[in-house]
């Protein structure tokens, strides 16, 4: 029954995406951005999927077993830099035609920057992001549908199947096909993610939802606490200092979300989607974290490592005939990140690397090939990284969240340069690149500060920012915008919902704080 419910709703999936997908993936633009033909629904749930995969489940549900919820400042404090892309960046984005971040940067500075940046893209997706999802993906099946199994050899099967199947996937329908499926996935996904922490509330409180709610908040009051000391995952104070550059990497200038956005078919459609997906992010506390400290009243410690508390959960309360059905949706949300990645990859090789510009000779479907064996080759790389993430001790988010600061400061600094200062230059952007490794492996890997790593963030934000406005050139280029069939008249419903999200984020740090729950 699970096997055959599962697949009943996977092949469900495919079946939509290709029947809204025929004839859009022959040329460059419909494989690699839908013909820009992305409408603000679709648009909002690729990026839900996109964004929330198995390593945010297990990640912050562990985080909030473990500590609290001071984790969920990454997720609830992301809605302002999705409010600043939407509002600031991805205008300028579609006004200047531009297909991938690379080729934005490379017109504004120079060709090798263009190439510096795609390589940066590619090693971080690479050796960071892939291997990172096929791993939790990995880890969130075999706790859940499969314990009784040999752990390493399990884990190492279940990253190749996954592997394998999402490059076929995306290899097949481009990127039409995967925001249309990440749709429909993303509605299951909203689906359980209330569900669950709904279950697991009635099975504390013995068949009384309010009930669970209660003993909950009066037996662990310090687990809703968001305002993170210095010893916790994510001190309060980091959202003050390098949390929104972070993020503002994450959703403004991170090939792989904002090449949705990129394919919009207009600008109001573009904001419509990213500013629906910030509500999304508002729910992450009691979606995900909810369930943490729902796993930490029911096992206290004894689970052994905190990204076994979304597992336990779900196989605690979930009933069984719903287990098929979680399993297509967690696997979708695996599938989404992972093709996702590999589509964007793809992206940036055939059209940043692979001879690049307008070349006569080079055809689209030359390009679309390129693509599709990036895609085989970065499959192959993140198989071989993936189990080398097993038992990692600082959990599964937080190594994440440290591996993402090589490549994420320098990036989001060079685009504000890029855009607001008039006098950027290419030799500020390689004294920047230069600069950062070095720098960030020291303070990170071999010299304790003391600082939290995300304060550094904003340090070397800080200090990158200046070597890009000292080192100046009055004669450089600017990003001119370029005739484009992209409607740029924004969304009318833009500043209510900024607002809606403004208020959300200030509802939510006040209830879950010594002011509110947590007291």
């Amino acid at each position: 029954m699970l096997i055959f419910s599962t697949l009943f709703f996977m092949v469900l999936v495919a079946t939509i995406s290709y029947w809204y997908t025929r004839g859009t993936i022959d040329s460059a633009d419909g494989f690699f951005l839908a013909g820009r033909s992305l409408g603000g629904t679709f648009i909002a749930g690729s990026l839900l999927l996109t964004n929330i995969s198995a390593e945010q489940l297990i990640g912050l549900a562990g985080s909030a077993y473990a500590f609290n919820l001071s984790s969920m400042a990454w997720e609830v404090t992301a809605v302002i830099a999705i409010m600043i892309s939407a509002l600031i960046l991805l205008p300028r984005y579609l006004a200047s035609g531009m297909r991938t971040l690379p080729e934005f940067l490379g017109a504004r500075f120079s060709s090798n920057i263009r190439v510096a940046i795609s390589i940066i893209f590619l090693l971080a997706y690479g050796l960071i992001t892939i291997p990172s999802v096929l791993y939790s993906g990995s880890i969130a099946l075999l706790q859940i549908f499969f314990e009784d199994v040999d752990r390493v050899s399990s884990i190492v099967f279940t990253v190749v199947a996954i592997a394998i199947i999402g490059t076929v996937y995306a290899n097949l329908g481009g990127l039409r096909a995967v925001a249309i499926s990440d749709t429909v996935n993303g509605i299951g996904l909203l689906f359980f993610g209330l569900l669950i922490p709904i279950l697991a509330l009635r099975n504390i409180g013995e068949g009384s939802v309010a009930e669970g709610w209660i003993l909950l908040t009066t037996a662990h009051p310090e687990k809703f606490n968001s305002i993170g000391s210095g010893t916790d995952p994510t001190p309060f104070l980091t959202i003050f200092t390098g949390m929104l550059f972070a993020n503002l990497s994450y959703w403004g200038t991170n090939q792989y979300v904002i090449q949705r956005t990129l394919a919009a078919k207009s600008l109001a459609a573009g904001q419509k989607g990213v500013l629906l997906a910030g509500f999304f992010k508002l729910l992450i506390p009691f979606f995900v974290m909810v369930p943490g400290i729902s796993a930490f009243y029911i096992y206290g410690d004894s689970l052994g490592t905190m990204d076994a508390a979304y597992p336990a959960l779900v196989k605690e309360v979930l009933p069984n005939y719903l287990i098929g059905l979680f399993l297509a949706v967690l696997l979708g949300t695996v599938f989404s990140s992972f093709n996702s990645l590999l589509q964007s990859s793809a992206t940036i090789v055939s059209l940043d690397l692979y001879k690049p510009g307008k070349a006569s000779h080079v055809t689209d479907r030359d390009r679309i090939k390129v693509g599709q064996y990036t895609g085989l080759a970065l499959m192959l790389l993140g198989i071989c990284i993936a189990p080398l993430l097993l038992d990692a001790p600082e959990g599964l988010w937080q190594v994440i969240r440290k591996f993402s600061g090589f490549y994420n400061i320098p990036v989001v600094a060079i685009v504000i340069a890029a855009i607001f200062l008039k006098g950027a230059s290419t030799k500020g952007v390689w004294s920047v690149l230069l600069f950062h490794l070095p720098a960030y492996t020291l303070i990170t890997f071999i010299w304790d500060s003391g600082i939290h790593f995300v304060h550094w963030y904003g340090i070397l934000f800080l200090i990158e920012i200046s070597l890009l406005l000292i080192i100046r050139d009055r004669t450089q280029r600017t990003i001119m915008s370029r005739s484009t069939e992209v409607d740029l008249t924004p969304w009318r419903g833009r500043w209510p919902t900024v607002l809606a999200l403004c208020f959300g984020i200030l509802i939510l740090y006040v209830l879950l704080s010594p002011l509110g729950i947590a007291r």
